[in-house]
């Protein structure tokens, strides 16, 4: 009998991921069908977007797993029809995406490099920047893609530490959990990267006291998701002086509307939630490969913890 293989995401995407798809469920050697529409009791995977428009799992009797496109799942992990495996998106073209982002954007604060590209003022300031080993910088979430990214930015030489909620170890970054390790890390932060889950236990982990305790002028960087901040205790630390600037790619809203004021304030570069995507080549190798893995009983990479919500 063949595995059948439900792609729900944005229509779009079909013509993309159909080739990818198919080329690698064929090398895996495996019988399939793959397609847009079945019969929801022949289903047996799910590969998964919140775009697509699937919402209740129910009628799917026969489902084995879900597999994500995207990173986030917040969407789905609560859904209380999915009963089966979900596992997420971790490929590696997204996590080099967000390597380059959040390197571009943390060597533009260290360099101070909005000064010399917005200012050409006539004088003559050589304030040299300090070296990378001299400015200190947090990641809060040591997830895949946090890890990958407190890495890279170690790698440059920058005196890297990393949050979690629970404890972990990562060659060449200080690690510190809980939330007295919070307030430590967040004490001595020039510059933070906020790349946590969105959860309801990480909402607003960015609020008026917790801003608080970063160093005044320090720069936060979020391509994680929106409501890691409380933007209204953002924009007053903004005002204040507290934050000096902030790097926002993601948004409670989406699109940003016009009139949000964080288009308007001089301290805030808004970007269109670009920091990183699923790459399809990549992805659709993960999709691939979990399905392999699902036909021979072995354990599904990258599956949510769903109390947790990640």
């Amino acid at each position: 009998m063949p595995v059948n293989v439900l792609f729900s995401a944005r229509p779009a995407l079909w013509p993309v991921y159909e080739p990818l798809l198919t080329n690698g469920l064929s090398e895996a050697g495996l019988d399939f069908r793959l397609g847009t529409e079945f019969e929801p009791d022949e289903v047996d995977y799910v590969v998964y977007a919140p775009n697509g428009g699937l919402l209740d799992f129910t009628p799917y009797t026969r489902l084995k797993a879900v597999l994500s496109l995207w990173a986030g799942v917040e969407s789905i992990a609560g859904n209380e029809t999915l009963t089966v495996p979900l596992a997420r998106m971790v490929d590696h073209g997204l996590t080099q995406g967000m390597i380059e982002w959040v390197v571009g954007h943390t060597l533009r604060y260290h360099l101070g490099m909005d000064k010399h590209i917005t200012v050409q003022d006539g004088i003559w300031t050589p304030d040299a920047p300090p070296l990378a080993q001299e400015r200190q910088l947090c990641v809060l979430g040591l997830g895949s893609l946090g890890q990958a990214v407190a890495q890279a930015l170690a790698a440059l030489n920058f005196h890297v530490t990393g949050w979690s909620r629970t404890p972990k170890e990562i060659g060449g970054v200080t690690c510190l959990h809980g939330a007295d390790g919070l307030r430590e890390a967040l004490s001595r932060a020039e510059i933070v990267v906020l790349l946590l889950p969105d959860t309801p236990a990480t909402e607003n982990t960015m609020n008026a006291e917790t801003l608080a305790l970063l160093p005044k002028g320090a720069r936060i960087i979020n391509p994680g998701r929106g409501p890691l901040i409380d933007d209204d205790a953002l924009l007053e630390a903004l005002g204040s002086g507290q934050v000096g600037h902030a790097t926002l790619d993601v948004f409670r809203t989406e699109p940003l509307p016009p009139e949000d004021p964080y288009w308007a304030h001089p301290n805030v570069t808004v970007t269109p939630h670009i920091a990183s995507e699923t790459r399809p080549v990549t992805a659709a190798q993960v999709i691939c490969e979990n399905i392999r893995r699902g036909e021979a009983g072995e354990t599904f990479l990258h599956l949510v913890d769903r109390q947790l919500g990640y």
